[in-house]
């Protein structure tokens, strides 16, 4: 193992570090090392963890990395990283955890991530992706923690997302997902945390009173304009979303100081929310 997290190094990696193969865990996280990461790290076929977080790094992810098939903990996190995830990461079948937020990253995702059915932690937030979101990711059932936030992804929430039952938190907020939140959302039995504010989602909320008050401030939908949630569920919960009326349409905007503010919710959409219960009363 070698740990050298937390101090003041710069420059780039010493080349002789990679021939050191028996080393199993390298930290060099909140650093200074500047310049691309080595492709030369392929040749330590004993890593279990590598965390270069928090340092300066540029360029791409090699490919290299994909050699490194012992690999259960990758942190890339907070660096200057570019380019796309390569597809050899479809390799590293005993990942567990892999953290990439916080870089330039952009693209599609590997078809192959798919593969990485021991993947439990998957945190990628603040990338400019711009891509549809993936539905791949529905594939891997082992998911605790899935963590997308801030990197423009669009589309509807994929139908696979569902079969992630052993999900405890979901972040995907401040996306341009649109569409209904998928009904299988409200049978995760684990979660804990769901937050999907600052969206295009729309349709009626589908939990009900005991999903919702498990998950109690936990759950944010707030910020999604065309979401209403059912007068049954909605006694005494306060989860960002207005009421629906008999045909599924909004009938309560809820009040300012019930959900914060943000800029989906125009003008425009407030006028028609209030001359709609006008009319209606």
């Amino acid at each position: 193992m070698l740990t050298l997290s937390q101090n003041r190094l710069t420059g780039p990696i010493p080349v002789e570090l990679f021939s050191l193969s028996t080393l199993v865990d390298i930290d060099f996280s909140y650093n200074m090392f500047t310049g691309k990461i080595p492709p030369r790290v392929g040749n330590m076929k004993n890593l279990v963890g590598l965390d270069l977080s928090y340092n300066p790094f540029t360029g791409s992810i090699p490919g290299t990395i994909g050699q490194l098939v012992l690999l259960q903990k990758l942190d890339l996190s907070s660096n200057s990283l570019v380019g796309t995830i390569p597809d050899s990461i479809e390799k590293l079948k005993s990942l567990a955890f892999i953290a990439l937020s916080n870089n330039r990253l952009s693209g599609n995702f590997p078809k192959g991530v798919s593969k990485l059915q021991k993947l439990q932690y998957f945190v990628m937030d603040d990338n400019p992706m711009f891509i549809p979101l993936p539905a791949e990711l529905g594939m891997l059932v082992k998911l605790q923690e899935l963590r997308l936030v801030n990197s423009g992804y669009s589309s509807v929430i994929p139908p696979s997302f569902s079969q992630l039952n052993n999900l405890s938190a979901l972040s995907l907020q401040n996306n341009r997902l649109t569409g209904d939140i998928p009904a299988g959302f409200g049978g995760f039995p684990h979660i804990y945390h769901l937050n999907l504010n600052r969206n295009f989602l729309g349709g009626v909320v589908p939990f009900n009173a005991s999903f919702l008050k498990r998950l109690g401030r936990n759950l944010d939908l707030s910020g999604n304009a065309g979401l209403c949630l059912s007068p049954i569920e909605a006694y005494g919960v306060k989860i960002g979303v207005s009421i629906c009326g008999k045909n599924g349409s909004l009938i309560q905007p809820l009040k300012a100081s019930e959900a914060p503010p943000h800029e989906l919710f125009s003008f425009s959409f407030l006028i028609s929310a209030a001359l709609g219960v006008f009319f209606m009363s």
